[in-house]
């Protein structure tokens, strides 16, 4: 009888101490987030004008003049739109083999151990990657070349988290659309597509949400510029560029604007990630639960 209120002694404590390590590490995170919000926030909020937003930086922005990073918001948009979009045409053929073909075979769980290790590689060496095979082709920095290193960055998060998603779908409705005739490619673009439709949804919104904040991937590869990019070949500018331009300045009121710069780079990575959830939620009303 002792020993087994011995036990249930020490389980209750070991639950209490788990609890309060939990409470401790939700504190930490979000204290750290609080924190990084409050310091952009108060630094950046000051110093953000409707002119940083509309224009593009003219003679002398760099030192403290007029102008605006219009062109690093939209060419960061844009790389990021382009990484994403090619990431998708090829995570998602990925994600689906995974599941229909190699399920838990060798060959998958190889498959995912290799998405794993590029998803873990520095962003840097995917920039410099890049920038050896545009010397080995004679490419300049370029909006291309960026969407294309962005795309490598973005493809081994985006494949995971649509495979992680894609392999909780029920058993049941494959077997059931099987057994109705269909074959495993008609399953995998008609059902396991439409039904696991919200995740793969959030797994694009996340993965664009970390192209447009990368910087060390496009810093050799997309160039910058003061001008809004005309053409694929042309080099663009970045957000994450323009923040580590200005907060490097001698000027204090360009660095001041760096903070600016790095709260609209926040606000737009917590309305994807806002408008993700957001969007997966909706799209849940039409999937079988």
């Amino acid at each position: 009888m002792g020993m087994k209120k011995n036990r249930l002694e020490r389980r209750h404590l070991m639950e209490a101490f788990m609890k309060a390590l939990m409470y401790i590490s939700f504190v930490i995170v979000a204290g750290a987030l609080g924190l990084i919000l409050w310091t952009i926030i108060s630094r950046g909020l000051p110093s953000l004008t409707w002119d940083m937003v509309s224009q593009v930086p003219k003679g002398g922005y760099y030192m403290g003049k007029e102008g605006g990073i219009l062109n690093a918001i939209i060419g960061s948009l844009y790389l990021a739109a382009g990484g994403t979009l090619l990431a998708i045409l090829l995570s998602l053929p990925i994600a689906l083999y995974l599941k229909t073909y190699l399920g838990q075979s060798k060959w998958g769980e190889y498959v995912r151990l290799s998405l794993d290790v590029l998803w873990g590689i520095p962003s840097i060496v995917y920039g410099a990657f890049g920038f050896a095979l545009m010397i080995a082709f004679g490419m300049r920095a370029s909006l291309l070349a960026g969407i294309l290193v962005l795309a490598l960055v973005e493809l081994p998060i985006m494949t995971r988290a649509m495979d992680e998603v894609i392999r909780r779908m029920p058993a049941d409705l494959e077997h059931a659309a099987l057994a109705l005739g269909s074959t495993k490619f008609e399953v995998a673009l008609n059902v396991v597509t439409r039904q696991m439709l919200p995740g793969i949804v959030t797994a694009i919104l996340l993965a664009f949400g970390r192209g447009i904040g990368d910087a060390a991937s496009v810093l050799f590869t997309a160039g910058y510029t003061d001008r809004i990019p005309t053409s694929l070949m042309r080099p663009t500018a970045s957000l994450p560029l323009a923040v580590f331009f200005q907060l490097g300045s001698p000027y204090p009121e360009v660095r001041e604007r760096g903070y600016a710069a790095a709260l609209i780079l926040t606000i737009i990575v917590l309305a994807v990630s806002f408008g993700a959830r957001w969007l997966s939620g909706r799209l849940n009303k039409y999937t079988i639960k």
